[in-house]
């Protein structure tokens, strides 16, 4: 077999001549040296073997001279004509190689086969990519999954716009074309971007709604991304308030009018599509969508609050835990249960007794950790680090996870008891909640004087 570049005899000759020359701790330092290149080289080859493995040459799909087509999709959700493969958005992402990674739902059995078309620029040309379809492996029994529909982009291209379909081949006029986010750098707008997904249900716990969102203000965060599918009225109203502020932003989730949504999050044989509204379709699109602009992105739900004991807010405390963690891009908090049923007369406002919704300054008892049972965990991460990301961990990343101690922070979590049965004098006492009940208590008020009140 002949070998060519790093590994032809010809090159091994003139290195062991050059390295000749030396004395012979610059022969010993040469060859290790020439070593680490053929190594580097080989390791560059192989991952070129397996991009082009994993993704096929594009190729030209549209005749000379035709130009882009397709009609720019209108909704977050968009059903293909399958009715089995449902695209949320394309991003660009660089960091292994130049792709288009789309976020969708498909259905993990009958959808085998999908292409990018892709709108090149500057000549409006259409190339065509075969895609990976990676389904997250998080599905949980349900038949459909949150999934990664992944495209190689074509050399000498840079493509603005992408459509997806079954076929290398077609007619790109009733295709939907979507645009590809993230193709230019930006300096991050925010610090941390919480995403709440997903609010259903005609969703009306007013009042522990702003709670928490002013507790995340207090706490340092500027954005509050929600997929929402429906709220109540009055909900609608404290919604309206905080985007006019800046401070939330709506993305549109009516995912039960393509598929039949569970509220669970396991399936349980009850004919079911999805579970929990597509949450993780969800999470996974919110941190793509915040990738450049938002320093942190915080994965939690609207009853959940992460609480720093050691810091005063989340920018000091994640300043010290990246110190103390170096190339960590996920740093997971346990969470804890505040049942809503066990409460204290303290804080008893009686303006708020008027607003729907629990009160969670009057919950600081936590139920003890059970044997046997690990606590789930929710995230603060590096979204430039994350690949794909589930519930309670991510399932691929570039930097490290660690687990941030109880002692430096733990999630408050007021819901419905899961240790129901035991007593009050079983339950832990736990009022870090109340070192911010001043600012708390000014916050909420002003936003219930503009909303409800």
């Amino acid at each position: 077999m002949e070998h060519k570049g790093l590994l032809s005899p010809k090159f091994w000759n003139s290195a062991m001549i050059h390295c000749g020359k030396k004395h012979i701790f610059a022969v010993v330092t040469c060859v290790l040296f020439t070593s680490m290149l053929i190594f580097s080289w080989r390791d560059t080859q192989l991952q070129n073997n397996i991009t082009r493995k994993l993704f096929p040459q594009p190729t030209v799909a549209s005749p000379a001279g035709e130009l882009c087509r397709g009609k720019p999709a209108q909704n977050v959700i968009t059903a293909l004509k399958d009715n089995r493969t449902f695209i949320i958005s394309p991003y660009f992402d660089d960091r292994e190689s130049k792709v288009t990674r789309v976020i969708g739902i498909v259905h993990h059995e009958d959808v085998k086969q999908l292409y990018c078309w892709f709108c090149c620029q500057p000549d409006g040309q259409i190339y065509v990519s075969k895609a990976k379809i990676d389904v997250h492996s998080d599905r949980f029994e349900f038949p459909y999954g949150a999934t990664d529909i992944v495209c190689l982009e074509p050399p000498n291209c840079d493509p603005t716009h992408v459509s997806i379909h079954q076929s290398p081949r077609g007619n790109t006029d009733q295709l939907p074309r979507f645009e590809i986010k993230n193709r230019k750098a930006e300096t991050f707008s925010v610090d941390f971007t919480v995403c709440i997904s997903a609010m259903f249900g005609n969703y009306n716990n007013v009042l522990q709604f702003i709670q928490s969102v002013e507790m995340y203000k207090i706490l340092g965060v500027q954005k509050v991304m929600i997929y929402k599918n429906n709220c109540s009225h009055l909900m609608e109203k404290v919604l309206k308030f905080y985007i006019e502020e800046g401070t939330v932003e709506i993305i549109p989730w009516p995912i039960d009018s393509h598929l039949r949504v569970s509220a669970e999050w396991r399936f349980m044989q009850d004919g079911t599509h999805i579970g929990y509204y597509g949450q993780i379709a969800a999470l996974n699109d919110c941190i793509y969508r915040n990738m450049q602009r938002s320093k942190f992105v915080v994965l939690s739900d609207a009853d959940e609050i992460i609480l720093p004991l050691k810091h005063p807010d989340w920018k000091t405390m994640m300043s010290s835990l990246q110190e103390q963690n170096p190339r960590t891009g996920v740093f997971l908090f346990e969470n804890h249960i505040f049942p809503k049923t066990v409460s204290t007369p303290a804080f008893n406002i009686s303006a708020w007794n008027a607003v729907p919704g629990v009160n969670i300054l009057q919950h600081v008892h936590r139920e003890p950790d059970r044997k046997d049972v690990i606590n789930p965990k929710k995230m603060i991460i590096d979204p430039r680090k994350v690949v794909q990301t589930s519930v309670h961990s991510v399932l691929r990343a570039y930097g490290k996870s660690v687990n941030v101690p109880m002692d430096v922070a733990l999630i408050y979590h007021c819901r419905v008891p899961l240790q129901g049965n035991l007593p009050r004098e079983s339950l832990i006492r736990d009022t870090t909640l109340w070192r911010y009940n001043s600012s708390l208590i000014m916050s909420v008020n002003k936003v219930l004087n503009q909303t409800v009140l």
